[in-house]
């Protein structure tokens, strides 16, 4: 009964990794998505990172152009 059960899950293991293997790596579909997107998320980090840095730096730009414009009065 032992060796039953066995040999049962062993078949139920190679039919669903079968069908995961065809859902996913046997899909050409799924391998161009995957892909793709491994492909474009670094660019998309990199590029918003840049525009973080490049608002920050303008803020300060902005910042010290204020600052020579009006400076404060030492009392």
């Amino acid at each position: 009964m032992n060796t039953e059960f066995l040999l049962v899950n062993n078949i139920f293991f190679l039919l669903i990794k079968n069908t995961i293997l065809d859902m996913t790596i046997n899909n050409p579909i799924f391998i161009f998505a995957m892909i793709t997107v491994i492909w474009f998320i670094p660019g998309i980090v990199v590029k918003s990172y840049k525009e973080r840095k490049q608002i920050k730096q303008k803020e300060e730009s902005q910042a010290e152009a204020i600052q020579k414009l009006y400076p404060k009065k030492e009392d």
